[in-house]
């Protein structure tokens, strides 16, 4: 069975770039959307987790989808993240997303008020039926606090409109289950996973740490597409300590791309209130771990 890749394999969880003021930095956001798809990217989400959605407005969100999809036009495929915590709300951004020229929606499950699986369910369903876009379900409980039950996935996976799954959920055997049974594209949305998930038939990654280091990602899948197998487990190996350090230090990823991003002389700004920036010694086992990686 031929592995579905509705939106590529190597898709970035692009940051929000703001001016050093806080404002939304549209030309900013534009050049680093045209560095990623040039080194690699076949698309990018915005708005996510990584792209501070819980901090940006309705219509910050509308233009960042209409400037970078001028940058890029139809070289990268375009996933906005809509997700909130109220079903309407969702709808409307979903909509809104559709008009400013996204390929697709990110739908997080609703965070805060923690909705039983029925409920979660018929939230999914509504703003699939609402939109003509496909829709990615996006599973990362340690954030909303409410699973998306591999069984309600299951079921989710009969709506036409209801395409693939970002997966954050940690859970290896849940994903194996979905991807056995359902033709969803799973896409693996934690860096550690990249290649495990991709090695069992997932569709590729929606990488926070792409936004620094594109190549050395897709350089993994490259080598498993060739082949070698050997050469994508060294890849990835030598990745870890920069994914570590990015994802897995107590620090959230919008912060430490953030940081590299500024050290890199690349559009990126402040954090958004109430994250905070990365300190000099953090910032500096960052970069260090970052040119271990692409150094050769």
């Amino acid at each position: 069975m031929t592995t579905p890749r509705p939106f590529g394999r190597t898709l970035c969880a692009m940051i929000t770039p703001f001016t050093e003021a806080g404002a939304l930095d549209l030309d900013g956001a534009q050049w680093l959307a045209e560095r990623l798809v040039a080194d690699g990217c076949d698309g990018l989400v915005l708005s996510g987790t990584t792209g501070e959605s819980p901090t940006t407005s309705d219509a910050e969100k509308a233009a960042l989808i209409t400037a970078v999809r001028e940058a890029v036009g139809g070289r990268a495929s375009i996933v906005a993240g809509v997700g909130t915590f109220d079903t309407l709300h969702t709808v409307e951004l979903s909509l809104a997303a559709e008009k400013a020229g996204a390929d697709a929606l990110l739908v997080v499950s609703p965070y805060y008020s923690r909705p039983p699986q029925d409920a979660l369910e018929a939230h999914f369903r509504e703003i699939a039926d609402a939109s003509g876009l496909p829709l990615v379900l996006y599973d990362i409980p340690d954030r909303t606090g409410t699973r998306i039950e591999p069984e309600t996935v299951l079921r989710l996976a009969e709506h036409p409109g209801i395409v693939a799954v970002k997966d954050c959920s940690h859970d290896f055997l849940g994903a194996q289950k979905v991807l056995s049974r359902t033709e969803l594209a799973y896409y693996a949305g934690c860096d550690e996973h990249n290649l495990a998930l991709y090695a069992v038939g997932g569709a590729g990654y929606v990488s926070t740490v792409a936004n620094v280091a594109p190549r050395q990602l897709r350089a993994v899948l490259d080598a498993f597409d060739a082949g070698d197998t050997a050469a994508a487990a060294r890849l990835q190996q030598r990745a870890i300590p920069l994914i570590e350090l990015m994802m897995s230090s107590g620090l959230p990823g919008t912060v430490t791309v953030k940081a590299l991003l500024a050290e890199l002389g690349l559009p990126a700004g402040p954090v958004r209130a109430p994250l905070r920036p990365a300190d000099r010694e953090a910032v500096d086992g960052l970069l260090a771990a970052y040119e271990s990686l692409t150094a050769g």
